[in-house]
């Protein structure tokens, strides 16, 4: 009985230290959704919201969601930048530390935050939570 304990242990202590150090691969992730309609797309493990900005606002949008993103919690860049006119974010969560990434983009005029899971099928909607906070927070709700 205690190997078996023991055992179990191990196996959970490995699965979240992999889930902590695993490496993001930014090629996978740092990517716009290819969608081209415009509204809220929920997906299992995610969330895609676009939208169309007047013309010349959507750098200022983009620059303020950025700072947003840097100011949450647990929260790092993995590649890109606002000056690039996309930049993808690491969110861990608190206490597992299970990534989730978010891409800003800027197509032309249309604006782009998709938030995605890396590990499971649901997410709980933390997804589509963040991105509601991140507008919000940058003022660009409706």
């Amino acid at each position: 009985m205690k190997i078996a304990a023991v055992i179990v242990l191990l196996v959970l202590a490995v699965g979240m230290a992999y889930v902590r150090l695993a490496p993001s691969d930014a090629a996978r992730w740092h990517k716009a959704s290819g969608l081209a309609e415009l509204g809220d797309f929920a997906a299992p493990g995610g969330f895609t919201h676009r939208r169309a900005m007047a013309p010349g606002v959507g750098f200022e949008a983009l620059q303020k969601l950025a700072e947003v993103a840097q100011n949450t919690p647990r929260t790092q860049v993995l590649a890109g930048s606002v000056a690039d006119g996309m930049i993808t974010f690491v969110t861990r969560s608190k206490v597992f530390g299970f990534p989730d990434y978010t891409t800003l983009s800027l197509q032309g005029d249309v604006l782009e935050l998709r938030a995605r899971l890396r590990f499971g099928k649901s997410d709980l909607g933390v997804n589509r939570a963040r991105v509601v906070a991140w507008l919000q927070a940058a003022g660009l709700t409706h």
